[in-house]
């Protein structure tokens, strides 16, 4: 199933994606409005009833009718891990980490596929993309081992992990340069595990008006996706809808001196759920 969200009425509204249509959640009497209280009323067989319902369902959404916002848009919290590539590490000059590196952003930095990454006045010379695979918490996680953390993943999407490179470096901790406005774009879906074959073997590239700046494979990751959630819940509690970018290769903008500018369209495709776009515009 592809979860998404999107703008209506002045709210947000959750829904399942098929194809270029949306069944709207309110249509199949679902137990929540958005996306992360489905993740909590519902477990894997609820969703699952969910997603044939809709499927039966004749009241449908066009998807290039409505905008779409973030599959998750309020998440308790955004952990995104940094140096997760060697091959990313090494193009930084850094050495590559012992334990997962990670910092947060905001729900102020989450926009939807077709929304704008806005370059901020104060700093836009120097903004980046940064392809990720983001994953999504759909059970409670608090100390759970390697070989059980998967079991506590809803789902995955695209992520762009934008960031302004001035900012990030003036602080050891990043987080200025990483919670800005717009700088978290994500989706077009959420995409349920069961459509994944292999989270570990997955394709992640960055086009910036079509021409291919970026390419990497989640199989090169330093620390995996059941690892990094299981080291994550040793100290916190993760919770439905909680979201974890699970880092970049190689190939960011900074090492080529290519940096966003407006009227640029940047896609974040990773294979087999979907391709993430977003148009550039200055403050």
């Amino acid at each position: 199933m592809r979860l998404v969200s999107y703008h209506e009425d002045g709210g947000i509204r959750a829904g399942i994606l098929l194809g270029e249509q949306i069944v709207p959640a309110a249509a199949l009497a679902a137990p929540a409005a958005g996306v992360r209280g489905l993740l909590a009323a519902l477990d894997e067989e609820g969703l699952a009833d969910l997603a044939r319902r809709a499927d039966e369902s004749d009241e449908r959404l066009e998807r290039s009718e409505v905008r779409l916002a973030a599959p998750v848009p309020d998440p308790q919290k955004i952990i995104c891990l940094g140096l997760n590539y060697r091959d990313h590490a090494e193009e930084s000059g850094q050495e590559p980490p012992s334990a997962p590196l990670w910092f947060g952003k905001f729900a102020n930095s989450l926009i939807g596929s077709g929304e704008q990454i806005v370059l901020p006045a104060a700093h836009p010379e120097y903004v980046d993309y940064e392809a990720e695979l983001a994953v999504v918490i759909g059970r409670p996680a608090h100390r759970v081992g390697a070989e059980e953390a998967l079991a506590h993943v809803a789902g995955a999407m695209p992520l762009n992990d934008v960031s302004a490179r001035d900012l990030q470096l003036q602080n050891p901790l990043w987080t200025s340069g990483k919670a800005i406005d717009t700088f978290a774009p994500c989706g077009p879906a959420l995409v349920t595990l069961d459509e994944i074959p292999d989270l570990q073997d997955l394709g992640v590239r960055t086009r910036i008006d079509g021409e291919l700046l970026q390419e990497g494979n989640t199989r090169e990751q330093i620390f995996g996706v059941a690892e990094a959630v299981a080291w994550l819940s040793r100290t916190m509690t993760l919770l439905p809808g909680d979201i974890i970018a699970t880092g970049t290769p190689a190939g960011v903008g900074a090492s080529k001196g290519r940096f966003l500018r407006a009227g640029d369209t940047v896609e974040i495709e990773v294979d087999g759920l979907g391709t993430l776009s977003n148009p550039v515009v200055n403050e």
